[in-house]
């Protein structure tokens, strides 16, 4: 019978980048959130709103991703 030690497997790096990637992924999601809110907002602007922030319709996605 052969055992297998989890020490080799389960190096502290291994959960250090498990916890890394976890932690990356979830910040993705809230930014894709954040963006998803912004391009929400501004849609329901009137085009003269949009118009007083600089922007058009066609201007919306852009500027949702960036922050505006």
């Amino acid at each position: 019978m052969s055992t297998v030690s989890l020490s080799r497997h389960t190096s502290p790096d291994f959960f250090s980048r498990v916890v890394e990637s976890v932690a990356a992924f979830f910040e993705a999601v809230g930014e894709g959130r954040r963006i998803a809110q912004r391009y929400e907002a501004l849609s329901r602007l009137s085009d003269v709103a949009l118009a007083r922030r600089g922007l058009t319709r066609q201007d919306i996605a852009r500027a949702a991703v960036a922050g505006r």
